[in-house]
């Protein structure tokens, strides 16, 4: 499974969305309705998936799905 996919999976255990919806381009807070809550949730599971830590100045950089592939694919 890529990493892409993965994400994807996690977010929809963690928000009621329609898996069409999850594009790269998907932005988390406004196209997916997330809280902070989902995202802390989304961000250590993650984290564990792939065995890295995502530094919180880097969180707050994380607008979109494609925002966090690419993050964990420059870090593993």
């Amino acid at each position: 499974m890529n990493v892409f996919d993965k994400v994807k999976e996690y977010i929809l255990m963690q928000l009621p969305v329609d898996p069409a919806k999850v594009a790269p381009g998907a932005r988390l807070v406004e196209d997916l309705g997330a809280d902070s809550a989902n995202l802390m949730m989304l961000i250590m599971d993650l984290e564990n998936e792939y065995d890295l830590t995502v530094e919180d100045e880097v969180l707050m950089s994380i607008k979109t799905v494609g925002d966090i592939v690419s993050y964990i694919e420059a870090h593993i």
